[in-house]
């Protein structure tokens, strides 16, 4: 069903869909302005109109300057816009994007999931988003699936979903949690709401086994009973106002309401 209407047994091109493709599969021999329009044109549409609805979705992604250029001329990062401007001529209801910025430096990866989230916004069409990237996931989504072995594992509102993980899986693969085996069960911890202690005033103790500085943070790891890791995430002013050595005995604790309750 697509805004109420059964499309299964439409054709492909009649169902009011779209998808960008992970390689962007854009024809080698036809310049971007004829890689965006290629659709309209097996469609039969006038070569005028073809060129003009060309135009404005190239301004839209602002690849007008390229227009005549072929893909290999073109950076990953423009190619990825002609192939989001030959998706999104057809007007489609729902876009389909197959890890869309996988093939980007990290440094593009982080501007151009800026601007798929800006023109979704702005052409208000409902964007299908398939990315094995946290990070990603969180930046663009309204609504998350996170999906294992073909089952959904948990869906709902990106805050939710992030805050409140439902199993272990999801809590891992979000990453910013601690999952941790208690007498009564699992339970996620997120790395920032873990505190450092005194070993005896904590709810568990343990040894240091890694310190990562991250510039505005610093990732504490330790072991702890049952050959378990629990990471805390302070700030690096909280970390090198009180510095920890490997090795050193520590305690974990968090508050009551950090802890979430995993099901199995």
């Amino acid at each position: 069903m697509l805004g109420g209407r059964d499309i299964s047994a439409l054709p492909p091109a009649r169902r009011g869909t779209a998808m960008m493709f992970q390689n962007y599969a854009l024809f080698p021999h036809l310049n971007v302005r004829d890689n965006v329009a290629f659709s309209l044109r097996m469609k039969g549409t006038d070569s005028d109109t073809r060129k003009r609805r060309a135009h404005e979705m190239l301004e839209l992604v602002d690849m007008t300057s390229l227009s005549d250029r072929l893909p290999a001329q073109l950076s990953g990062g423009q190619q990825q816009r002609v192939a989001l401007a030959r998706a999104l001529i057809t007007e489609p209801q729902v876009l389909l994007l197959d890890e869309p910025l996988s093939a980007l430096d990290p440094f593009l990866r982080v501007r151009m999931r800026a601007e798929l989230r800006r023109l979704q916004k702005e052409l208000g069409i409902t964007f299908v988003h398939v990315t094995h990237g946290q990070d990603e996931a969180l930046a663009l989504a309204d609504e998350i699936v996170v999906m294992n072995d073909a089952r959904i594992e948990q869906a709902g509102p990106t805050r939710d979903v992030f805050n409140a993980p439902a199993t272990a899986f999801v809590a891992r693969f979000l990453g910013a949690h601690n999952v941790i085996a208690l007498p009564e069960g699992k339970i996620a911890v997120r790395s920032d709401e873990m505190q450092l202690k005194s070993p005896e005033d904590a709810r568990m103790s343990g040894r240091i086994t890694a310190v990562e500085y991250q510039g505005s943070h610093v990732a504490l790891t330790a072991r702890i009973a049952g050959d378990q890791e629990v990471t805390a995430l302070l700030t690096d002013k909280d970390f090198f106002g009180n510095p920890k050595d490997l090795g050193e005995a520590v305690g974990l604790d968090w508050d009551t309401h950090a802890a979430h309750a995993l099901r199995t």
